[in-house]
């Protein structure tokens, strides 16, 4: 999904910000979920958008969880910086 260049949700117009987030997956057999995820945030509809740095590391997570066969996984990324 791309990033209007005026600082606009391209789904609904409302404003885009630098936040955090809570992201989660279901793998069928179990759960991940990863606090405190640095994301750009829609104030209006909640739309979520995540730097290229940050979705490898989400996806690294899962893949790490996955192998492991995990039921429960939970883990934060607080050390990671807000995403632009």
């Amino acid at each position: 999904m791309t990033i209007d260049k005026n600082g606009n949700c391209p789904l609904c117009n409302g404003h885009k910000k630098a936040g955090h987030v809570l992201f989660s997956v279901d793998m069928g057999f179990g759960v991940v979920v990863v606090r405190h995820v640095p994301a750009t945030v829609c104030d209006q509809c909640g739309a979520e958008w995540f730097s290229d740095f940050v979705a490898a590391k989400l996806e690294s997570i899962v893949t790490e969880a996955r192998a492991k066969k995990a039921l429960v996984e939970v883990t934060s990324l607080d050390d990671l910086p807000l995403a632009a």
